[in-house]
């Protein structure tokens, strides 16, 4: 069988590129599924490949150099990419090129023009690319949107998002600290899973916003405030704060008929003064198993290309009115 074709006999030859912080969670993912095999492990660090290998796959290659991997025989047909945004247009394009499926890190490209190409070429065929957004794996959110997508509950009138990590704290002296390579900051980066799972969860698309944000003595943003509108007259609050001292993920989605609430990792509807828990009884998956379960048993792309522009668009329409201080329209 052409190894481009889906879905293929596992195990899957997995090919591990950026082996960082985010590289460590994906090796560990990958390493207890046992469809895969992680047979490579490339980073310009090569002590940050070879103490991945040690803990996660032993017989996997090390390699320092990404030209090395691409030229090499080995029977690859995958790799999951982790490393610094700028990098992912051309690692992903060779990587595809090479004809393995690629799952790539969030942001997909640092420019709309780059993204724009990598969903034209994806969608003209070849092999998989999928986009880390892990959100969309989790059972909390996949059934808060069935709750929302049903129309039992009327339309969404309003969507808050209140989110916090301690993410500042954890950026100096990398490259998430860097204007240049990282210009969205907070939002840009932890902060992309949140606005991608607000388009997933409501199906809405942004028409305008108003933000201001704070750099707290970093490169870049660490804090943003967001007021907007959606399709359909939605209003839209978003806070998202890079510098707290605990994470949460607090959500109000407003529907015409029930409240829904995730606070807590737990899902409440409201209704009538009323407020029911919704018990969460299906299984959480994560970026690596969707991927994998795509390449084995052919199972819909769960955060396929495309859904990447929408996140990269409404970012650069946050940052630019924080940096005029006006209302600023969507693309």
């Amino acid at each position: 069988m052409d190894r481009q074709q889906l879905p293929f006999t596992p195990p899957v030859q997995v090919a591990l590129i950026g082996c960082g912080q985010i590289g460590r969670l994906h090796a560990q993912r990958l390493a207890r599924d046992p469809r895969v095999v992680l047979a490579a492990f490339c980073d310009p660090l090569r002590d940050n490949a070879v103490q991945l290998a040690a803990e996660y796959a032993t017989e996997g290659e090390v390699f320092d150099d990404f030209k090395a991997l691409l030229e090499s025989p080995m029977p690859l047909d995958a790799a999951v990419i982790c490393t610094p945004t700028q990098l992912h247009f051309e690692q992903t394009t060779a990587c595809r090129a090479r004809g393995w499926h690629v799952l790539c890190e969030k942001p997909l490209a640092e420019s709309r023009e780059r993204i724009v190409k990598m969903i034209d070429a994806a969608e003209a065929g070849g092999p998989l690319l999928t986009v880390a957004y892990q959100r969309r794996h989790w059972a909390i959110y996949q059934m808060l949107r069935r709750e929302l997508q049903s129309g039992r509950w009327g339309p969404i009138q309003t969507v808050t998002f209140d989110l916090a990590e301690r993410w500042q704290q954890t950026i100096g002296g990398t490259w998430r600290d860097s204007h240049e390579h990282n210009p969205g900051g907070f939002l840009g980066d932890a902060g992309s899973h949140k606005v991608d799972l607000l388009f997933f969860l409501t199906g809405l698309q942004p028409e305008e916003v108003y933000a201001v944000s704070h750099r707290h003595g970093s490169q870049v943003e660490i804090v943003t405030a967001i007021a907007g509108k959606l399709t359909g007259d939605v209003t839209l609050s978003m806070t998202l704060t890079g510098n707290a001292e605990h994470y949460h993920e607090d959500i109000v989605i407003y529907c015409r008929d029930a409240d829904f609430i995730v606070k807590q990792d737990r899902l409440w509807r409201a209704e009538n003064n009323d407020l029911e828990e919704i018990p969460i009884d299906e299984t959480c998956s994560d970026p690596d198993r969707g991927f994998v379960d795509c390449l084995v048993a052919g199972a819909t792309n769960p955060a396929p290309a495309d859904c990447a522009l929408p996140v990269f668009d409404f970012t650069a329409a946050v940052l630019r009115s924080a940096e005029t201080g006006r209302m600023v329209r969507c693309e």
